[in-house]
């Protein structure tokens, strides 16, 4: 078999479009970069999902911690304590283990227990509590002379919120919330690793790259290739990233701009 022959059949395997069987021979270069590959889909699809919702959440999570409304406050902060001060991998168990007790209650309950549904919860609520104090903090740093120029124009509420407290905050957290980015779509490799069952063996990129591991006993060649996908992933988040603060920072003079600093997070 051809490597463009490899790279039909296996390309879109993952989301079950092509080869139904695995290799049981052979384990070609080209297999192994093809497979590993087609997981990166589910990371990517997990990563963009939990993060575009999860920045909404995390929004209002922060508006709540920074409420002068002590039930909104508490809640807010309680959220951020409990995703926070537990470990990704516990709250993938924990949640298949809910779901399951869930699932003979009602059929509403069925896809939760897949991963497409049931892990994407989870990861949404971490990286909202993430989020959510990384805004806070960014909001609690907000130039007080730019609220009081703000009411000194006669804006208030929503408006003052929509033009000056909002863009402010997020020009403030950006730079930390790239590198949030950038740990959540790393932090997807535990969803097959955890609970959650990977449905006719379409996992994700580690998932593959440990069935490559266990049966050619050499884990040196795919998962260099894991590795090699997500600095790429990385590369094109950064770069995103970097043109979404320069658009965030276009007012500023060039010396003032904030640029981005990835920080290495060695654990979750």
């Amino acid at each position: 078999m051809s490597c463009w022959e490899t790279i039909a059949d296996y390309g879109l395997r993952s989301v079950g479009i092509g080869e139904r069987v695995l290799p049981r021979e052979g384990y070609t270069l080209c297999q192994q970069f093809t497979l590993i590959g087609s997981g990166m889909i589910w990371n990517i699809y997990f990563g963009v999902l939990a993060l575009c919702s999860g920045f909404f959440l995390a929004t209002a999570v922060a508006l709540g911690k920074a409420s002068k409304n002590p039930v909104l406050q508490k809640a807010s902060a309680w959220f951020i304590f409990l995703f926070r001060g537990s470990p990704l991998f516990i709250q993938f168990f924990f949640a298949y283990f809910l779901f399951l007790t869930l699932k003979p209650i009602s059929p509403f309950f069925n896809p939760f227990t897949s991963a497409w549904l049931g892990a994407l919860i989870v990861l949404f609520l971490n990286t909202a509590a993430y989020s959510g104090e990384i805004f806070y903090g960014a909001l609690q740093s907000v130039p007080r002379g730019d609220i009081e120029a703000a009411d000194a124009y006669g804006m208030s509420g929503w408006s003052r919120f929509k033009r000056i407290t909002w863009p402010t905050m997020l020009r403030l957290a950006w730079p930390a919330y790239t590198n949030e980015a950038i740990f959540l779509f790393h932090a997807t490799t535990l969803v097959y690793f955890s609970g959650f069952p990977a449905w006719q063996q379409r996992g994700d990129a580690l998932y593959y790259a440990n069935f490559f591991a266990d049966k050619t006993f050499n884990p040196f060649v795919p998962y260099p290739i894991l590795a090699f996908y997500f600095i790429l992933l990385t590369l094109c988040i950064i770069g995103l990233f970097g043109l979404i603060n320069r658009r965030l920072n276009r007012h500023l003079p060039q010396d003032t701009r904030s640029k981005l600093k990835l920080k290495l997070n060695l654990i979750r």
